[in-house]
This record gives C-alpha cells, sequence and structure tokens, in this order.
C-alpha cells in the first residue's frame, strides 16, 4: 500500500516559493556536526527523504565536502525528475555530485532501503507523518547521522497582535494533527515525538530553531502561506469562517503599509548516532 501525504496540486510551486526561506531559516550548526562525523567518508551518500524539487540537496550539497552520491526518495515521479535534473554539479570542494532517483512508500521505507547511507535528510517531512511511521523512520536510519529540517511546531506569532491570532493558530494546529484515512498526522507534535523515536534507537538528538522571519519584502510567500493557514483553521473550525474575513483584510492593510511581520517557527532535528557506524 502506497500512503498518500494529501499533497495539493501545486506543491512544487510552493516548494519553490518557500526555497529561499527555507534556506536562510536552516539550522547551519548542525551541519558542521554532520561534516565532523563524515570525515574519511567517501563517496558521501545522501539519502534525502521527501526531497520534493531538490531544495535539500541544492542547500547541503555545497556545504559538504564530495565527492557525494544523492539518493532522492520521493512518491511523485514528476517532482523526482525536477529535484534530479537541478541538484548542484559540485560539492564544496568541486568534487563531483552525483544523483540517483526511487519512487516509493516514505513511510514504509527501512533499514534495507537506507543501506550504505552517510547521512539521511528530510525538509518539513516529520510533521506530515504519524507516531508509527516516525518510528519506523527513526529505525530505518538508526547507525547513521539523520538531519530533519523545518519540521513546523505550532507557534505564529505576527507583529502587530490581533485578538484573533491566538484562536486560528490553535485550530490550524488541530487540522496538522488531523485523521487522514487511519493515519492520525502528528503535525506540531513530530519533533518531540521524532526525538523520543531516535534516541530509543541509540541516536544522541540535538534540536534547533529554524524559523522563518517574514514581512513586507516576502509578500508573496506571505500571501500563499497566510491563505493556506486561513483555510485550513476554517476546514477545523468553520465557525471562523466568518470572522476570518474582515480578519484578512485587516492583516494585508498591514502588510501594504509596511507594519506587518510574522514568525513561523519551525524545528530542525539532528540525531547523532552514540556510536559511529
Amino acid at each position: 500500500m502506497t500512503v498518500d501525504l494529501d499533497l495539493p496540486a501545486d506543491f512544487a510551486d510552493w516548494l519553490t516559493l518557500r526555497e529561499p526561506a527555507d534556506a536562510a531559516a536552516r539550522a547551519t550548526d548542525l551541519v558542521d556536526r554532520v561534516r565532523a562525523r563524515l570525515t574519511g567518508t567517501r563517496p558521501l551518500v545522501v539519502h534525502d527523504l521527501g526531497s520534493g524539487t531538490g531544495s535539500m540537496g541544492r542547500w547541503l550539497a555545497p556545504l559538504l565536502p564530495g565527492p557525494q552520491h544523492w539518493i532522492l526518495h520521493d512518491g511523485d515521479a514528476d517532482l523526482l525528475a525536477r529535484a534530479a535534473a537541478d541538484l548542484p554539479p559540485a560539492a564544496a570542494d568541486g568534487t563531483p555530485v552525483t544523483v540517483e532517483t526511487r519512487r516509493g512508500d516514505l513511510t514504509r521505507l527501512t533499514a534495507t532501503d537506507l543501506a550504505g547511507a552517510s547521512v539521511v535528510t528530510a525538509s518539513a517531512l516529520l510533521d506530515m507523518l504519524t507516531a508509527e511511521e516516525v518510528e519506523r523512520v527513526a529505525a530505518a536510519c538508526a547507525g547513521r547521522p539523520a538531519l530533519f529540517a523545518l519540521s513546523v511546531v505550532g507557534h505564529v506569532r505576527f507583529d502587530p497582535v490581533d485578538p484573533l491570532d491566538a484562536e486560528i493558530a490553535a485550530a490550524f494546529d488541530d487540522h496538522q494533527r488531523r485523521t487522514v484515512g487511519d493515519r492520525q498526522l502528528l503535525g506540531p507534535d513530530a519533533v518531540d515525538v521524532a526525538a523520543g523515536a531516535f534516541a530509543r534507537h541509540g541516536a544522541d538528538v540535538v534540536r534547533r530553531p529554524s524559523p522563518w522571519r517574514l514581512g513586507p519584502k516576502d509578500a508573496d510567500l506571505f500571501e500563499e502561506w497566510f491563505t493556506g493557514w486561513l483555510d485550513a483553521a476554517c476546514e477545523q473550525r468553520p465557525a471562523l469562517v466568518g470572522p476570518v474575513g474582515a480578519y484578512a483584510r485587516r492583516r494585508y492593510a498591514h502588510l501594504a503599509a509596511g507594519r506587518l511581520t510574522v514568525l513561523i517557527d519551525h524545528r530542525d532535528l539532528l540525531a547523532l548516532p552514540t556510536v559511529n557506524p
């Protein structure tokens, strides 16, 4: 069985729009820790889970020593083709970066699927999984560094504050924890659940904040994120549909006046094996 991760039809456009904000938010000190564990390992084999359009590879490959071989995992063939065509051709030291793709169900990966990996990576994935699926991912990654970036943690802060902020944020968080078929999504609880799962599989876990900080210069990304945030909140609590119209008008007026900023918090998680693989 292949699990549908409930991705929108325009998901590739959304990934492209958010890529600069993701790159600015990622916790770069965790890359230093990864590099320290990779000393003497050549070539590096990086398995990227839920690779999307390849943003993790574009960001991380130039920061790692080469040569590197990236194995991109995703359930969408079009995304895989797009990602494979757009990864950097060279690593930090000019050595080549090669790519292969594997289409499949990310929730069913095993240690065999990740055999030979020097490091496992993912972005914005954990919060779309269930506790059981996160446990399987942690088991599959056991014995090697795993860097899971940009998971939502249920913290959104606007300036200026509006009375409806907290209610909409709470409804959005509940939507992130919704049940899809027989899957109970973790949403903002994912990082804590994953930290426990990786620890049970013999890893030391480090967490770092990786927030988006959006303002008037990020109007396109703000509008796309804000629309999705409101839609999800209203789907979860239909009573919000009425007041959300006026709320959105207030927020767009603040943005147009150059007064609005929003912090959308995420966490990056690095799991390092207690004993080197």
